[in-house]
């Protein structure tokens, strides 16, 4: 998956990642030492959990001057076009743009409502009763602005407690390349029979 992702940045022009280790970290950290492409990793070793937000918030610094910043989930598999998803958050100027996609189990997402000019008005995670089946893909871009939007509590989640703050100044943008969701053993196994390739 690391491999997959670091050929899409290559690929995207992003030559600088920061990879947040937890579980795994040993195998990860192998990993990169075999990676010889063009992009750098800076990784930072989380031993407990601050949330996909918090997260953020406590490697800021590393955002530096830069006026944005890219979200990556590691359990999404893509070979989505991200230079097409920065040109229309160019265009746009929200304060995030979410990748977006549609679910056949939208109570297990992080769920969209967007206008047709593609303005999220609502996000909610894991709704009881979704208004509509677009999702979270898990790839996110967003003006620096938005780490000062990030609640001051740990942890914090993306899903939880930013996003929804967020609504009515972010857009969507429906990835229509292939994406899934491998966080579990049945989409895990799914991925075996259909990834396309890069």
């Amino acid at each position: 998956m690391l491999e997959i992702w670091l050929k899409i940045f290559s690929r995207s022009g992003i030559d600088e990642v920061l990879v947040n280790l937890h579980s795994h970290s040993d195998l990860v950290r192998a990993a990169i030492l075999t990676h010889n492409g063009g992009v750098r990793m800076d990784l930072v070793d989380e031993p407990e959990l601050l949330g996909s937000a918090g997260t953020i918030a406590a490697n800021r610094e590393w955002v530096g001057n830069d006026s944005l910043f890219w979200v990556i989930y590691g359990d999404v598999l893509t070979n989505a076009d991200l230079e097409k998803m920065e040109r229309s958050h160019y265009l746009t100027k929200p304060k995030a743009t979410l990748g977006v996609y549609t679910v056949q189990d939208p109570q297990r997402c992080g769920i969209i409502y967007f206008d047709e000019e593609l303005t999220i008005h609502e996000f909610v995670e894991k709704p009881t009763h979704p208004k509509s089946n677009w999702a979270f893909s898990g790839i996110m871009i967003a003006d620096r602005s938005v780490l000062d939007m990030i609640p001051p509590k740990t942890p914090s989640d993306l899903g939880f407690d930013l996003l929804p703050r967020l609504a009515g100044e972010m857009k969507a943008y429906p990835i229509r390349e292939y994406l899934l969701d491998i966080g579990t053993i049945e989409n895990y196994n799914t991925a075996q029979n259909t990834w396309p390739g890069l």
